[in-house]
């Protein structure tokens, strides 16, 4: 029977998202991968409890995450029920929808009668009566954005969902969606998207600063650029990394001799400064004031030991911050 640490809040930094009233721990699990039908049961299960004993208190999945779809809020929803059942408030469980699902025109972008499907599916995969933050996966050039924020509002009032969040949403859809949430009364909290040392197109293109303007959180995955910001790839490609059994994500081609000897240079500072090229890669996200959370993937626990050790010195100097930008 599981029992989590009891010194699980000791270490754990919290951050509350924008100006609600939602901390968030300063990283956080993603599910993205390793917790579908693939992955091993009980591998999943010590990653969670590692994860929970060092005061990750939230779980980030989505509708589609596995493979197959559905699959890790399954197995998530699985582990919650057997070792995770008296502490469910305790936990921060987010969950998303917006790309495939189901065949047909109803199972896929925005419209009022996917999203709110998806969430019910998404809650009974889990076994779970709501989720703590729902989001829209990605925009809809499509459906009207009043349908799309409608059904969000429809999350929340109906007591599945109590927050909303927007993922990857640009600079004037994020200002007019959160004009219409904001005319709903909708706890939108929290947006999520990619950012990273080698990605910095959300920093360049305003919307770290919006988040901050409109006073919502932020929360970053892909913070380690799909393990290239890791001491993984200073020597070539692994024969077991991702890059050669999974192109799907992280493809041979980013590889390039010039990014090779950027992260050979990233690793040597972080070996200056005490620290793995994955916990640098980290502490540079979190130095952001913009934001609130890293999201962190693993395949096995010491992974997540390693990533939240990098909160022990999330202190940069200015040459520190000049060096990485120059690598970048």
């Amino acid at each position: 029977m599981y029992k989590p640490a009891e010194t699980r809040y000791d270490s754990m930094i919290y951050r509350h998202s924008g100006e609600s009233g939602l901390k968030l721990p300063a990283v956080s699990l993603g599910l993205w991968h390793n917790f579908g039908s693939t992955g091993d049961y009980s591998n999943m299960k010590r990653m969670l409890h590692t994860a929970f004993d060092l005061g990750i208190t939230h779980f980030d999945l989505a509708n589609n995450y596995g493979p197959e779809a559905g699959d890790a809020e399954r197995n998530f929803g699985k582990i919650l029920k057997e070792d995770f059942s008296s502490y469910r408030d305790e936990l921060l469980i987010s969950t998303k929808a917006g790309y495939d699902m189901w065949p047909g025109p109803y199972g896929n972008w925005g419209s009022r009668k996917y999203l709110l499907a998806s969430l019910d599916q998404s809650l009974d995969r889990m076994g779970i009566d709501y989720v703590d933050i729902f989001y829209h996966h990605r925009m809809d050039p499509e459906t009207p954005l009043e349908e799309t924020m409608g059904a969000l509002a429809q999350a929340v009032q109906s007591g599945k969902a109590l927050y909303v969040g927007l993922s990857r949403y640009d600079v004037p859809t994020m200002k007019k969606a959160e004009a219409i949430l904001r005319e709903l009364h909708v706890p939108y909290v929290i947006n999520q998207d990619r950012l990273n040392i080698f990605d910095q197109s959300i920093v360049e293109e305003g919307r770290t600063e919006l988040s901050k303007e409109l006073k919502k959180g932020l929360i970053i995955f892909s913070p380690l650029a799909q393990g290239l910001l890791s001491d993984r790839y200073v020597n070539g490609i692994p024969e077991n990394s991702r890059m050669r059994t999974d192109g799907r994500y992280l493809k041979e081609s980013a590889l390039t001799e010039d990014r090779l000897q950027s992260i050979r240079k990233l690793n040597e500072l972080a070996q200056q400064r005490g620290q793995s090229l994955a916990q640098m890669a980290l502490a540079w996200v979190l130095h952001h004031e913009a934001v609130t959370s890293v999201l962190i993937g693993a395949s096995r626990p010491s992974q997540i030991e390693d990533n939240v050790a990098a909160l022990n010195h999330l202190e940069l100097s200015d040459a520190e911050l000049k060096l990485i930008q120059d690598l970048k």
